[in-house]
């Protein structure tokens, strides 16, 4: 899966023309927490919702009315914008932008085209959905775990066997725990006793969550 084909597109960037306290108005109405600085559709900066708060003026100075309003009429993005910002590209695959963020722990990441245009945004949420709907969990059936060595054939075999029993398989991914392996499959049985049970037979050491509670506890 490519970073372009699940970037967000409604991410409302703003012009660094932007005023700081308008800015602050739309993050709190739509429940964000940074906002994209564009100019000339390249990104140029962003702004937190801390960074926006830092810098307006406080109720507690010693300014009046009028001066707490001239300086907020003055206060642009800007100004207080920060211009660090981690891009990507649409082409990256998303499991490696997945990672930049968890590296640089970001919360999101620019999605730039090869002009340096602004064309997207991706953020955790993003990730967490890729993450459900490539292990076909939307898609209900059942959840199998096995531990497998590392040799050609495995998932050929596995998918003959389970095509054997009537059932087909929604998806599939591999993780590592310690030293083991293991292959996760989803298939479209509401009950996988049967497909465990094959896997079991052909050599395959099916695990659940009993075989790791003595890791939790």
């Amino acid at each position: 899966m490519y970073v372009g084909l699940k970037m967000l597109k409604d991410f409302m960037p703003q012009s660094p023309d932007t005023l700081a306290e308008d800015a602050s108005v739309l993050m709190d109405d739509n429940m964000l927490w940074m906002l994209l600085i564009v100019e000339n559709r390249k990104l140029v900066g962003y702004v937190r919702k801390e960074d926006i708060s830092a810098a307006m003026p406080s109720t507690m100075t010693g300014l009046d009315k009028h001066e707490i309003n001239y300086l907020l009429s003055k206060l642009t993005l800007r100004k207080i914008m920060r211009t660090d910002m981690t891009t990507v590209s649409p082409e990256m695959e998303i499991e490696e932008a997945a990672v930049i963020m968890r590296r640089k722990n970001l919360a999101g990441l620019a999605v730039v085209d090869g002009a340096g245009d602004l064309i997207g945004y991706i953020n955790r949420n993003v990730i967490l959905d890729v993450l459900a709907e490539e292990m076909g969990f939307a898609k209900g059936g059942s959840r199998i775990v096995f531990e497998v060595v590392d040799r050609p054939g495995v998932l050929k075999h596995v998918s003959s066997l389970i095509d054997d029993l009537g059932y087909s398989i929604i998806s599939t991914g591999t993780f590592n725990h310690s030293d083991r392996r293991m292959v996760v499959i989803r298939v479209n049985a509401d009950n996988p006793s049967s497909v465990a049970a094959t896997l079991q037979k052909n050599g395959y050491e099916v695990v659940g969550p009993e075989d790791f509670r003595d890791e939790w506890q």
